[in-house]
């Protein structure tokens, strides 16, 4: 009965401290400056290759605009656009969702 009493006590107090967890201080992973490098030359070649599209489907348009021959380049300038919404946005949303 003494245990019994003993628990309940323990579960029903709140300013019981059950079990104590320290406070660790956030330190950078051993190769975050490399990993930091990576992504900052991943995101320039996700630029340049966004306005790389962007110019070749806007010269592709004037020539089939010039030519005469079937459009199909302005879905090829809506999906750079649209890559370019998405690859820009990515970091913001990675951003909100971690926290930082």
């Amino acid at each position: 009965m003494t245990l019994l009493s003993a628990l309940t006590d323990t579960v029903l107090a709140h300013d019981t401290v059950l079990a104590q967890i320290s406070n660790p201080t956030p330190e950078t992973p051993p190769v975050a400056d490399k990993l930091m490098r990576l992504v900052r030359y991943f995101t320039w070649f996700v630029l340049l290759s966004g306005i790389m599209g962007i110019t070749y489907a806007g010269g592709r348009f004037a020539w089939e605009k010039w030519s005469g021959g079937g459009l199909a380049s302005p879905k090829m300038v809506a999906g750079a656009m649209i890559g370019g919404i998405i690859a820009t946005s990515a970091g913001t949303i990675m951003n909100a969702a971690i926290g930082s």
